[in-house]
């Protein structure tokens, strides 16, 4: 990868490519899961946390010898295991539960997971005898011409017999030009001990890809993109245009919604039924409603309630919550504020560090000065406020019920209910004064 940050770290989708793997291990009612780690252990115990145990490879030499690591965990366990590489993010529990159950419905002391490609030049071939089971895999650069022909190959994921892996691991050697020890040799052990080995091939190949590079990394993020946004239109979510449209994986959208070229939608965001998420939109870890409209905006950590609309080219940023039927108007940024049902934010505004309650009408240009150079402090504006446009609200201030502030005002100080909050300077118009100007003469 060419990276400071371990391989199986690498995001697809918004989440690392072992979180994939693990995601879809788990609902497998697996009895124990068990990651070899190596270089980078740290970051990844820090991202699997408790959901897994570890085993150190204090050397990397090979996938057998990985595999080996864990046998002070595992080697006496009865039982199938399943061996996966951790930078496989597009396989699916679907294909892993399939493999698991052809495994144990045959006996087998081992199961290779394999696909069928057109052209499977580089990968291991399949060689099945006269009752298609497992003959042998056969490299690439050992493989005769009519081996070479076969379609069918290794994907490097495995069902092993658990005790039987262990024993034949102890026999696997590394005469090899790499000094490794290769798993697949396990195969090769367990068929001179006449046991069953089997394969199971896989509906799609694309499932079975490693991600080794970061030409790799970018074609696994294209397809997990086209296998999310194919399930959201499967659930009755609109694509204007699917291939220009990036959704990350733990996105839940409800049904009817339309979502418009360019959009982003990241993290744990929810959006509700009936919405339409407009072009060029970038909403991370929120929550929106029903019946809404997002218009060419970015939201961080939001909610808006249910219909409600927001821009073009507004900005919530964290903690904001709109309640229903609020409309947030164009190039307005809100932050750390909640603003209550039926309120209008038309345009030009900045609300920060403040409550607002219902059927407010802020005015063009409005200011919420909350930040005195050290602390942020909090405005509080009752119901049925009117903010005349261009108002500068410094903090702290409570603006009380059904009261108002004039055009171009800089509020102090708390108005109470029913009043009229007024600051500004006199207006003076001096007589003939524009005469004397230059560009007048």
């Amino acid at each position: 990868m060419k990276s400071s940050l371990y391989k199986v770290l690498h995001p697809v989708a918004g989440k690392p490519m072992v979180e994939h793997v693990l995601e879809q291990i788990e609902p497998l009612n697996t009895t124990e899961i068990v990651t070899v780690v190596g270089y980078g252990a740290e970051k990844v115990q820090e991202q699997l946390g408790e959901r897994s145990k570890y085993a150190l490879q204090t050397e990397q030499l090979g996938t057998g010898h990985a595999v080996l690591a864990t046998s002070d965990l595992l080697k006496d366990k009865d039982g199938t295991t399943l061996v996966i590489c951790g930078d496989t993010p597009l396989l699916t529990k679907e294909t892993l539960t399939k493999l698991v159950n052809h495994h144990e419905q045959l006996n087998a002391k081992a199961t290779i997971l394999s696909a069928v490609a057109e052209d499977a030049t580089g990968y291991g071939r399949i060689i099945r005898n006269d009752e298609n089971l497992v003959e042998k895999i056969v490299e690439q650069k050992d493989a005769s011409e009519a081996e070479l022909a076969v379609t069918e190959f290794n994907t490097g994921t495995y069902c092993f017999d658990n005790k039987f892996l262990f024993e034949a691991l102890e026999k696997v050697g590394n005469d090899n030009a790499q000094g490794e020890y290769y798993l697949p040799d396990v195969i090769s052990i367990l068929k001179q001990q006449g046991e069953v080995v089997t394969a199971y091939i896989m509906d799609s190949e694309e499932e079975s890809m490693g991600v080794n590079d970061r030409v790799a990394l970018a074609k696994a993020n294209q397809l997990m993109k086209q296998r999310i946004n194919e399930q959201h239109m499967r659930q009755g979510v609109s694509f204007v245009d699917p291939d220009n449209t990036y959704i990350e994986s733990d996105v839940v959208i409800g049904s009817d919604t339309v979502i418009e070229p360019g959009v982003i939608i990241k993290g744990n965001t929810t959006i509700g039924h009936n919405c339409i998420i407009r072009s060029n939109s970038t909403i991370t870890d929120s929550n929106i409603g029903d019946d809404v409209e997002i218009k060419s905006s970015t939201l961080q950590r939001a909610v808006v309630g249910n219909h409600s609309d927001v821009g073009p080219y507004a900005h919530l940023r964290p903690n904001t919550v709109i309640n229903e039927n609020v409309h947030i108007g164009n190039f307005v940024e809100i932050k750390n504020a909640s603003i209550d049902d039926g309120s209008k934010v038309g345009h030009l505004t900045y609300v920060g560090d403040a409550t607002l309650g219902k059927d407010i009408n802020i005015g063009c240009g409005t200011v919420f000065a909350n930040y005195d150079g050290k602390n942020k402090h909090h405005i509080t504006v009752g119901d049925h406020v009117f903010i005349g446009s261009g108002t500068i609200l410094v903090a702290p201030l409570t603006v009380e019920n059904n009261s108002m502030t004039a055009a171009g005002s800089t509020i102090t100080k708390n108005i109470s209910e029913n009043d009229l909050g007024i600051a500004r300077a006199r207006q003076e118009n001096l007589e003939d004064y524009a005469k004397n100007l230059p560009y007048n003469k």
